[in-house]
């Protein structure tokens, strides 16, 4: 995984609450078993008309969300199943942060697992991004670091909350088997000792 340390982005707008897995990548685009090549079909439904154009009234057709690697999202974002294809879609798309007011448990350990922060700020705080970022370019700083997130024009800035180990992971670009293989000589060590 790549380390997340200070990401600075343009933002996508999507103003709609309860986006479910489903939505962020159907289940007739999951038969892949690599973690690579679903950003085409994240938002499917959404993002294409019936005969395959591209619908331009979705929020990330439209020419401001061009290259967004930050999304602000509406409440519960990420609900429903606990396929980690949908973080999957999102950073093979491009997104290295999602801010929205709150997000389903199991997609919020997905995402971090897979190398996206997804930061959590109060809803007047998110209603003021998106304002800010509606039909036209917008650009955050996401410093993990100090745990704070801030535009250069409109003044905007806030402080967020992460638990000390997700942190350190993104921090590093750690997943779960690193962290695992950090202790390998401890490993081989007790696999000699009772001989497996």
């Amino acid at each position: 995984m790549e380390a997340l340390t200070v990401h600075e982005g343009n933002t996508a707008v999507l103003e709609r609450a309860n986006v479910d897995t489903d939505q962020i990548i159907p289940k007739q685009f999951l038969k892949r078993v690599e973690r690579t090549g679903f950003g085409q079909f994240l938002f499917f439904d959404w993002r294409f008309k019936s005969d395959g154009e591209e619908d331009p009234s979705f929020e990330l057709n439209y020419p401001s969300a061009v290259n967004a690697s930050i999304l602000i999202a509406d409440h519960n974002f990420g609900s429903g199943s606990s396929r980690e294809h949908a973080p999957w879609a999102l950073q093979d798309y491009g997104f290295r942060v999602i801010v929205a007011p709150s997000y389903s448990d199991i997609f919020y350990n997905n995402c971090v697992k897979n190398g996206i922060l997804p930061v959590r700020l109060p809803e007047n705080q998110v209603y003021e991004l998106m304002q800010n970022g509606k039909n036209r370019e917008y650009h955050l700083t996401v410093d993990l670091q100090n745990q704070q997130i801030s535009d250069k024009n409109e003044g905007f800035q806030a402080t967020f909350e992460i638990d000390p180990y997700w942190k350190e992971m993104l921090l590093n670009g750690w997943d779960e088997i690193s962290i695992t293989l950090q202790y390998e000589e401890d490993i081989e060590a007790y696999e000699k000792r009772v001989k497996v």
